[in-house]
């Protein structure tokens, strides 16, 4: 296993256009991971397919009134993409995949990025048997945390954002494909373990995304329907995951295409929880809960 010194950062130069990476990762091919690179059980019988709901089309105006946010982790809180962009390329390197040709960004988009573990074990070891495979998942997975553990940074605003949510004393929740003790340490490196009062995983429910399970759980987990509530994603499952469950969808366009996370069905797409679009957003849907207070009284 090479050193974490020796470890490459994906430069995402021509693959993610909408994407304006930091200097350094446009300006070398290689880059070790040092901290200074990166400064930057589900509802019970759900039968709910993902079509049941379709939340496109609708807007942050159309939730009267808005009671909570669910959040992805992945990629969403934190951008964390380079880093399971690299601990997948060298365990998949170790193991001769593709011939010992390292995966690309693009293989890894297309692929990988968003995917639920079990899903990925079909599609990157087809002829494997399945605990095999889940082996070297799970040692990808022990490599993503040693990293993530030192090089984890929360995605631009999000500070902002979470005052923002609790000075309007909404509900929130976190719903991730990730494996628990992912999900947990990366809350834990934000210093958002207390924030969510719930955290749902994608494996541990009967179906993960892009299925709606684990936002209609994450939901029920809070007491809150989906006309009350949106989503913060940054996959193309995810959105697909939150459209399914009838909610309107953000997504964080950390790394994936806009125009993918647009197709899939997000209502727009902002650079990180800074982007002036979003709070011109929620500008808009507070003015238009007063008027219906205003009108009711």
């Amino acid at each position: 296993m090479p050193s974490l010194a020796s470890l490459e950062l994906p430069r995402y130069q021509t693959l993610f256009s909408a994407f304006s990476p930091k200097p350094d990762l446009l300006q070398r091919s290689t880059l070790p991971f040092h901290k200074h690179l990166l400064t930057s059980s589900c509802l019970p019988q759900i039968s709910i397919s993902s079509s049941s709901f379709d939340s496109k089309g609708k807007s942050l105006s159309s939730l009267a009134p808005l009671e909570a946010i669910v959040f992805d982790i992945d990629g969403t809180l934190c951008d964390s993409d380079p880093l399971h962009f690299c601990a997948f390329r060298e365990l998949l390197l170790e193991v001769g995949f593709n011939g010992g040709v390292p995966i690309t960004e693009e293989f890894f988009v297309q692929n990988i990025s968003g995917g639920h573990n079990e899903d990925l074990c079909g599609v990157l070891f087809p002829d494997w048997d399945l605990p095999k495979a889940r082996k070297i998942i799970e040692r990808k997975e022990i490599l993503y945390r040693r990293l993530a553990s030192e090089n984890l940074d929360p995605v631009k605003g999000l500070s902002k954002l979470c005052n923002w949510i609790e000075d309007h004393g909404l509900k929130r929740a976190a719903a991730t494909n990730a494996p628990r003790p992912n999900a947990e340490l990366m809350l834990s490196i934000l210093g958002l373990t207390d924030f969510f009062p719930a955290l749902i995983i994608g494996e541990e429910c009967e179906r993960a995304k892009p299925f709606p399970d684990p936002y209609l759980k994450a939901l029920h987990a809070i007491n809150v329907s989906h006309k009350h509530a949106f989503v913060f994603e940054d996959s193309v499952s995810g959105v697909k995951a939150g459209v399914a469950a009838g909610m309107p969808v953000i997504a964080v366009g950390t790394r994936n295409p806009e125009k993918l996370l647009t197709e899939a069905g997000a209502i727009f797409v902002i650079k990180d929880f800074d982007d002036p679009k979003l709070w011109k957003a929620l500008e808009e849907m507070e003015e238009k809960a007063e008027l219906a207070t205003t009108a009711a009284t």
